[in-house]
């Protein structure tokens, strides 16, 4: 079939993300929304307001007090109906059996105490959180800068060899989005290649990953007492996000750094062919894969680096110690109101300490995580707009009429100037800042003026 006559199928980039957070605040595969699946605009499936992650693109226009998008009010529901029962127990003993109160002495020593804890717990989550986004950021950098060096400055041969350059240089582009793809898999703790939106950037390198046996899916029903608690956050539901790694039977291999081994293999032979000939372009090019291996061990670091569960331990403990002290501190004062006092408190805290739970890792699934299929899908986006069009003549877009040089002192286009000397080219560009300067305060002199006189004034 010739080339004219084929038919370009867009490739699938739906993500079959079934990873989780991590060990300790991971969402199982269940819970995980399918990246890029399609949904009818009449969805009203409850994963769209506590799954996530969140889509950038939404736009809500309840008050933020009043949003369930985002917020952790599931993982709240059977904490707060167990302190809601222990503090009605506690009142009702010292209503009507003994006065179990103390002094509200503790309200203040273990609150001070708590307030550390919890402010440690969240500052060290949004920490790893902020630095998480900042590798992504480092990502798309690197790989809007690579794949322009790559297309404009990698040259394409003539004659047998033009369309041999040109698709390894499409191909070269295809790696920096698979290598994106990959990196977001791997964080999710899914290792393999059989992703839609990764299978078919990939299927073509000679990896550990396309060599391994992939698991076949489960047909085992699932039990809807686990779905319930996974819904509500219990721990006992939680299944290993590592699941995947325990039960390969074969070397899985580091995808995203074997694509970067392809990648730099390119870079030699288009050094080799001398098709890449300027030296600082070259330094240029490996200076960016250095930087895409350093987003990997940086996301690995902030991935496999967890808070030290002796904290998350001792801060769990003294979080509750303080919540289930509360009824009997409270009750002096406020009798029966102790019961609502004491849920509205745990309300506060415990909110405060599932979040900084929830991002933790902020590579999962959660709704609050950052949204790496949305950072794919946008390196993707860039990678395809640089490459959509040929590398651009200088000639063809400066010569063009449209260019207006000296706008907004002339309104001529290129020609027009062009049948001008030098000098008075010069003199225009000498006027230039005058120019604007003389805008910019008649500006200020008319907004000056309609502020003296406002519309409507009877003095005007």
């Amino acid at each position: 079939m010739s080339a004219a006559s084929e038919k370009i199928q867009p490739a699938a980039t739906v993500s079959a993300s079934n990873g989780h957070s991590n060990g300790d605040s991971s969402k199982p595969a269940a819970k995980a929304k399918k990246a890029a699946s399609v949904k009818s605009d009449d969805s009203d499936d409850l994963d769209d307001y506590f799954f996530g992650p969140r889509d950038l693109d939404h736009h809500s226009k309840w008050p933020v007090f009043l949003r369930l998008h985002g917020s952790i009010t599931p993982e709240m529901v059977l904490p707060l109906l167990f302190v809601g029962g222990w503090s009605s127990m506690i009142t009702c003993i010292c209503k009507y059996v003994h006065d179990l109160g103390v002094s509200t002495i503790l309200l203040t020593v273990l609150g001070f105490v708590v307030a550390l804890a919890l402010s440690f717990r969240s500052s060290t989550a949004y920490e790893r959180y902020n630095e998480g986004r900042k590798y992504w950021a480092q990502l798309a950098l690197a790989s809007q800068n690579l794949a322009r060096l790559l297309w404009i400055h990698v040259d394409e041969r003539e004659g047998e060899f033009a369309k041999k350059d040109l698709l390894s240089k499409i191909t070269a582009t295809n790696l920096i989005v698979a290598y994106a793809v990959a990196l977001k898999h791997k964080l999710r703790y899914e290792p393999y290649v059989h992703y839609d939106d990764l299978k078919h950037l990939v299927g073509h390198l000679d990896t550990f990953a396309s060599s391994a046996t992939v698991p076949a899916p489960s047909t085992k029903k699932k039990n809807p007492f686990k779905t319930v608690g996974e819904f509500l956050g219990l721990s006992f539901a939680e299944s290993n996000p590592r699941k995947a790694l325990k039960t390969a039977t074969s070397p899985l291999g580091n995808l995203p750094l074997e694509i970067l081994s392809h990648l730099s293999a390119y870079l030699k032979t288009v050094f080799d062919n001398g098709t890449f000939k300027v030296g600082i372009y070259q330094t240029q090019s490996l200076n960016a894969i250095t930087t895409l291996n350093d987003v990997l061990t940086g996301t690995d670091r902030i991935l496999n680096t967890p808070l030290p569960i002796a904290y998350s331990i001792a801060i769990g403990q003294i979080t509750w110690v303080y919540i289930l002290l509360l009824p009997f501190q409270l009750y002096k004062a406020l009798g029966w109101v102790t019961i609502p006092a004491s849920i509205f408190a745990a309300y506060m805290i415990l909110g405060i300490a599932l979040i900084g739970r929830e991002i933790e890792n902020p590579f999962g699934v959660d709704v609050n995580d950052l949204p790496l299929d949305a950072f794919c899908d946008g390196i993707k986006r860039d990678v395809e707009t640089i490459v959509s069009k040929p590398p651009p003549s200088t000639e063809a877009f400066v010569g063009r009429d449209e260019n207006m040089c000296l706008t907004p002192l002339s309104h001529l286009g290129y020609q027009g100037w062009e049948e001008k000397s030098v000098a008075e080219i010069r003199e225009a560009l000498r006027r230039k800042p005058e120019h604007a300067f003389r805008q910019e305060r008649k500006l200020e002199a008319e907004a000056e003026g309609r502020q003296a006189h406002p519309v409507g004034d009877a003095s005007v």
